[in-house]
């Protein structure tokens, strides 16, 4: 007898039918798998941290360990423990120069819930949501909204940072701006003119819609922020605008700073009407981070020392890595290979720009499409990287992201060698 259940494909909701997959999810899919056929592979796809080589603060471990132990395994607050929301207030928020009351932070699952419940928050199916690319996700939440994107192309003249002249032709439409600085996929930052430009621009058009008019919110992802190169300063809205202050909402975290992206603990903070829409939100999905991890959190924020003796280890490490491949790629550009690279301002990536279209391999192969290059890299330098077209950038877009956050640096002359050699035998 066949017991086999037959597969039967069904009619889901439109939105779930056109949802698309992640690029870098299925990049990083083929590269496991070469890896896993003990191909010598050098994965700058995932922007995750490897712990073995970023290990997470001991102090912070203890404090989780200890959470446990103490027996903080029921649920917690809706917007979060009054302790961390505390410990944010004081000890991140206040960094920044600004004042916000524990009552207007958000605790939740790591950013991306703390972004989902701002775009459900302020946005309508029908409603434009403007955003650059390239950026990570905002088209997709977008599309989990209802909503309508306008992409913003951005181009390397301005570090791939969005400016009020991106911006303006469509203001008037816009529900919601997103934003991201240190930018994933770029490692690049605001420039203060271009945020300021930005936020005025806001401001401005808020002013003209009036009370009687939704009016246009802009979403600042920094969960990147505390790590900017030391040699670069970490622009934000309200320090440069405060007149957005009602319109902004901060989308921030543990994971990226503290090498944490399994702990799960992130925040957001804003006017609080709209954080308690948040939360309302996020409490009818759940996406509370655990518990004892909140506890633990809020017990390693304020261990201040501890807490900067980490950032400024981690900055180190994280620059020596992008230095490092910096400083090898452009060499490449100099001796006339067909390479450029922008210079790391924080975040863990490096913009890399490979154009090879039109050129041959030794085997006769021309290349004619940014995929063909990146199967180039894969197969010939065995160097992964993720293309801008996966952050909804053009398809014929020939500039990279290149993540630090698995490299060793013993490895760093190993990388720059195999693209200098796989770059030479192109003709």
């Amino acid at each position: 007898m066949n017991t086999q259940t037959p597969t039967l494909t069904y009619r889901v909701s439109e939105m779930a039918e056109a949802l698309q997959g992640s690029e870098i999810i299925k990049l990083a899919g083929e590269v496991k798998e070469l890896i896993a056929q003990g191909k010598p592979i050098h994965n700058l796809t995932i922007g995750d941290f490897d712990p073995a080589v970023f290990p997470i603060p001991e102090a912070l471990l203890h404090c989780i360990k200890d959470a446990y132990d103490a027996g903080h395994t029921n649920y917690p607050a809706a917007n979060g423990v009054e302790p961390l929301r505390r410990a944010i207030a004081e000890q991140v928020i206040a960094k920044m120069g600004m004042t916000y009351r524990a009552d207007d932070i958000l605790i939740a699952g790591g950013a991306r819930p703390l972004i989902y419940a701002t775009f459900q928050a302020l946005v309508d199916p029908g409603d434009y949501v403007v955003f650059p690319v390239p950026s990570w996700n905002n088209n997709h939440y977008t599309h989990l909204t209802h909503a309508k994107p306008i992409f913003v192309e951005t181009s390397a003249t301005n570090n791939f940072m969005p400016t009020v002249d991106d911006v303006r032709p469509y203001i008037q439409k816009a529900r919601l701006v997103a934003v991201c600085s240190p930018l994933n996929p770029t490692g690049t930052v605001f420039s203060r003119e271009q945020l300021l430009g930005i936020c005025e621009l806001i401001v401005s058009e808020n002013r003209r819609r009036g009370a009687d008019e939704k009016p246009v919110f802009l979403m600042f992802d920094q969960i990147y922020w505390q790590l900017t190169l030391s040699d670069v300063t970490h622009e934000h809205p309200i320090n440069l605008c405060p007149e957005i202050a009602p319109y902004v909402v901060y989308i921030d975290g543990l994971s990226k700073a503290f090498a944490a992206t399994g702990v799960r603990v992130g925040w957001g903070f804003g006017p609080s009407h709209i954080i308690s829409k948040m939360k309302s939100i996020l409490g009818h999905v759940g996406a509370w981070a655990p518990k004892a991890e909140q506890i633990a959190c809020a017990e390693f924020l304020n261990q201040t020392e501890e807490v900067e003796k980490y950032l400024v280890w981690i900055k180190a490490e994280i620059n020596a890595r992008l230095e490092g491949l910096y400083t090898g790629f452009n060499a490449l550009k100099n001796a006339g290979l067909p390479i450029d690279v922008i210079p790391p301002q924080g975040a863990i990536y490096l913009t890399l720009n490979i154009d090879l279209t039109g050129k041959r391999t030794a085997d006769g192969t021309v290349l004619n499409s940014t995929e063909d290059t990146t199967r180039f890299l894969l197969n010939e330098a065995h160097l992964a990287v993720v293309p801008f077209y996966a952050f909804g950038a053009s398809k014929d877009s020939t500039w990279y992201r290149l993540s630090v956050g698995t490299v060793e640096k013993k490895d760093i002359p190993a990388i720059v060698e195999a693209m200098k050699t796989a770059l030479e035998t192109l003709s």
